[in-house]
C-alpha cells in the first residue's frame, strides 16, 4: 500500500493565492527569458494535488497523495524555437529551464511559422466556467466509498474477481504567459469513481467496468450505482459466442461512438492536415456526414470536462461548428498548424473542447428496434485505423440484435469499413448521450459493415 504520512488529511482546494503564485512564477520566466537573450517567450505553469484510493477484494491496495508541478518554457530567437520543461518551479530551476530552452533554440533551424500569436488576437475578458469544486475528502471516506462501490459489484456469485474500485480527486491550476504581457489561467477540479470486475460461467471469464467523472463531486454517481453498473455490464457478457461472417448494420454504444467521432477529430486536426496524413485534407465544403448531423464545439460549457477560456496559444476559445448540416465547414487548428496551412487559427491549440452532436429522440433500445437485425458494438480494440486512407478495422465485442432486441453477447470478431463511408452512412444518433470526457455522444447507428467472425 502506498500512502502519505498524514492519513487524516483532506485534499485541499486550490485557493486564489495559489493561482497568484503561479502567475508570479510565469511572469518571472518571461522576464528571465528576455534577460537571457530571447526575442520572445511563453510559459505554461501548472500545479495540482490529488488523492486516490484503490481497494481490491475488500482490501486497500493503494492510498496515494500526490502534488504535481509542471513548467514548460518555449523561447524564440528570431524564428528559431526551443522548449524545455521541469517539475521544479523554484526560481533557480526556472532560470535553468529558460537557459536549456535557449540552448536548444540556438541549435535549431529557423521556421517561418514559429512565433507567438499577435498581441491583439489573445484572449480578453475570460468567462467564469465554474470548473473549481474542491472535495473535502479524507482517506477514510475515500476508502469507505471504494469499498461500497466494489461490494455492490460483487453481490452476484458469478463475479469471481475484481481489478479494483478506485476513488480519486484532483484539484489544480494552470497559468499561461507570454512576452506580449498576457498572463492568465484558471483553477479546476476533477473527481472520479470506477470499478472493474471479472465474472465466470462454465469455465469462461469476462471482464468489464463502469466509471463516472465530474468537476463537481456533488453530482458523481453513488458508489453503489457505479459498482452495480459494472456488475451488470460484466455479467451481460457471460456466454459470449462468435458471430458468423456477414455484412450487417451496427449500432455503436456511446463509449464506442465517442471513439469514432474521435477519429473524425484527428482527421480534421492541424497536425494531420499539414503533414498530409488525413483523408479529409482539402475537404472543406464537402458533404461528409448526413444532412441531419451538426457537430459543434462548446468550450465555455459550465463545469464541462474540457472547458477552457483560451487555448494553449493564448487564443480565445469559442463555440463553433466543425460540421454544419453534414458539411465540413472548419478544421480544428492551433496557431502553428494554421500558419502551415495558410488558414486562420480556430482556438484549438491543445485540441477540441466539449464536442456535441445533434441527435434525435430515440434511445439505444429504440435504435435497436430501428436496426432490426445487426450487432450492438460495446467495445473495440486494436490499432486498425488509418487516417491517411480512412481504412478502419478493429477487433470488437458486443451483442447480437434480433427482431429489434438484444439476443445475446458476442466476442472475438472484427468490424471493417472506411471512415468516409461510415460517416456518410450514419443513420441516427441516440439521445443516450455520454457526457463524460471531451466528446458528448450517444449511440450511433451505422449502415452495414463487414463482420469477420467464424
Amino acid at each position: 500500500m502506498t500512502s502519505s504520512n498524514n492519513h487524516s488529511a483532506t485534499l485541499a482546494a486550490i485557493e486564489p493565492d495559489r493561482l497568484e503564485t503561479l502567475r508570479h512564477k510565469a511572469r518571472f520566466v518571461i522576464e528571465e527569458a528576455a534577460r537571457q537573450g530571447a526575442d520572445a517567450a511563453e510559459a505554461a505553469i501548472s500545479a495540482g494535488e490529488g488523492l486516490s484510493v484503490t481497494v481490491r477484494l475488500g482490501e486497500i491496495e493503494t492510498l496515494e497523495f500526490n502534488r504535481d508541478r509542471s513548467v514548460v518554457v518555449t523561447v524564440f530567437v528570431g524564428q528559431c524555437k526551443g522548449s524545455a520543461s521541469s517539475s521544479d518551479d523554484a526560481e533557480d530551476s526556472l532560470r535553468e529551464t529558460v537557459a536549456a530552452a535557449l540552448a536548444i533554440a540556438r541549435q535549431t533551424g529557423a521556421d517561418p511559422h514559429n512565433g507567438l500569436a499577435a498581441a491583439d488576437a489573445l484572449a480578453r475578458d475570460l468567462p467564469d466556467l465554474d470548473l473549481h469544486h474542491p472535495w473535502s475528502l479524507t482517506p477514510e471516506q475515500a476508502i469507505d466509498m471504494a469499498l461500497a462501490c466494489e461490494n455492490a459489484g460483487r453481490r452476484d456469485a458469478r463475479i469471481v474477481n475484481s481489478e479494483g474500485a478506485t476513488v480519486s480527486s484532483h484539484a489544480g491550476a494552470r497559468i499561461y504567459a507570454n512576452s506580449h504581457g498576457f498572463c492568465d489561467g484558471w483553477r479546476s477540479t476533477q473527481h472520479s469513481l470506477s470499478c472493474v470486475l471479472v465474472a465466470e460461467q462454465d469455465g469462461a471469464m469476462q471482464r468489464d467496468y463502469w466509471y463516472d467523472s465530474q468537476r463537481d463531486p456533488a453530482v458523481l454517481q453513488a458508489p453503489e450505482a457505479v459498482g452495480e453498473r459494472a456488475a451488470q455490464r460484466t455479467l451481460a457478457r457471460l456466454g459470449a459466442a462468435r458471430p458468423g461472417t456477414a455484412e450487417l448494420p451496427v449500432l455503436f454504444a456511446p463509449e464506442v461512438a465517442k471513439g469514432l467521432i474521435g477519429h473524425f477529430v484527428s482527421a480534421i486536426s492541424g497536425g494531420a492536415l499539414y503533414r498530409k496524413a488525413s483523408f479529409l485534407r482539402d475537404r472543406i465544403g464537402s458533404q461528409v456526414f448526413p444532412e441531419w448531423l451538426t457537430i459543434r464545439e462548446r468550450p465555455h460549457l459550465p463545469r464541462g470536462s474540457a472547458s477552457a477560456p483560451f487555448d494553449s496559444d493564448g487564443l480565445p476559445t469559442r463555440e463553433q461548428a466543425f460540421v454544419q448540416d453534414g458539411v465540413l465547414v472548419s478544421y480544428a487548428l492551433g496557431l502553428y498548424a494554421s500558419r502551415r496551412l495558410g488558414l486562420e487559427p480556430t482556438g484549438n491549440g491543445g485540441g477540441v473542447r466539449n464536442l456535441t452532436l445533434t441527435h434525435g429522440d430515440e434511445d439505444q433500445a429504440a435504435l435497436c428496434q430501428r436496426m432490426g437485425e445487426g450487432i450492438l458494438i460495446t467495445e473495440v480494440m486494436g490499432q486498425g485505423v488509418n487516417l491517411v486512407t480512412g481504412d478502419y478495422s478493429r477487433g470488437a465485442s458486443g451483442f447480437r440484435v434480433e427482431q429489434g432486441r438484444i439476443a445475446g453477447p458476442l466476442e472475438e470478431f472484427t468490424i471493417a469499413g472506411h471512415l468516409g463511408e461510415m460517416f456518410a452512412g450514419l443513420q441516427a444518433a441516440g439521445n443516450d448521450v455520454d457526457r463524460r470526457g471531451n466528446i458528448h455522444c450517444g449511440s450511433l447507428l451505422l449502415s452495414p459493415m463487414k463482420i469477420a467472425g467464424v
